[in-house]
């Protein structure tokens, strides 16, 4: 990996204008989707398959008794370590050289095991139909607009953010980004922290968070499935040892017995040759 990237979200500055996620749609060409009610004024209760990028609308009590309004803008957090990648059967999801996770939809199957082991719940099936009227489904989720960076270009999500909540670039200064906000507003949000969990090899979304993982509704210590690890780096490689293997035990096989009938072939002609 040549430079790895990574996309800061400072919740603390955000103000909720969803130009992040109108953003995100234009730019993907994502289609409007329609949603039932959320009793707030959040339009989608999260991610799916045509809105890879939400807004989070969280009402909190502060420590002061006060009830305020916390925003987050939730996208996929393209982990170091990724689930999903791990569980793909078909090799569809990859790493890029920014460190982001993409998926190959030409190569995706549809299994949805990606959607089952993302410890964030940030894929979603869309699905299809062909020309036949046959039904088939594909993964989707955000790329941190790999296209873009291809072209020096930044995340269509951050361009629109008007108030900087929304930063990219590189990977170290955007920790050292965090971890200088982070002691400005700690004497105003106690409970604020940097969300970069290590149990998926640290994300390349990191946020500054104002109160802890769980009031936004993250996992406090996300980690990669035991599942997704066994799959990965024990079984497939084992498995496809034993069907090395088994190939060449039937290779040797067919070979072995080819040479063994080709020898008692050539020894009953020569034993017919003598009986004449």
């Amino acid at each position: 990996m040549s430079k790895e990237y990574v996309k800061y979200v400072d919740v603390t500055k955000c103000d909720g204008c969803r130009a992040c996620m109108v953003a995100c749609k234009n730019w993907n060409d994502l289609p409007a989707e329609k949603t039932e009610f959320q009793g707030s004024v959040q339009s989608h209760a999260k991610t799916t398959a045509d809105t890879w990028n939400v807004m989070q609308y969280i009402e909190h009590e502060n420590g002061k008794g006060d009830l305020e309004y916390l925003f987050r803008h939730s996208s996929c957090f393209h982990c170091t370590d990724a689930a999903c990648e791990k569980v793909c059967p078909e090799k569809a999801i990859s790493y890029t050289k920014y460190g982001t996770v993409v998926i190959d939809e030409d190569m995706c199957v549809g299994c949805g095991y990606c959607v089952e082991n993302c410890p964030f719940e940030v894929i979603s099936l869309k699905e299809y139909v062909d020309k036949n009227g046959d039904k088939y489904k594909k993964s989707k989720k955000c790329t941190m607009c790999t296209d873009r960076l291809d072209e020096g270009l930044q995340p269509a999500c951050v361009t629109s953010c008007h108030t900087d909540a929304l930063v990219f670039g590189n990977k170290e200064e955007m920790i050292q980004k965090a971890e200088k906000r982070l002691s400005e507003i700690k004497g105003r949000f106690p409970n604020a922290n940097i969300y970069n969990p290590e149990g998926v090899g640290g994300t390349h979304a990191i946020y500054v968070l104002a109160e802890k993982p769980s009031v936004y509704g993250l996992p406090e210590n996300p980690k990669v499935p035991t599942s997704a690890v066994l799959w990965k780096d024990y079984a497939q490689p084992i498995g496809k040892m034993m069907i090395g293997a088994t190939t060449m035990a039937v290779v040797g096989a067919f070979i072995t017995n080819k040479i063994i009938s080709s020898k008692n072939n050539d020894q009953d002609e020569d034993g017919g040759g003598s009986h004449e």
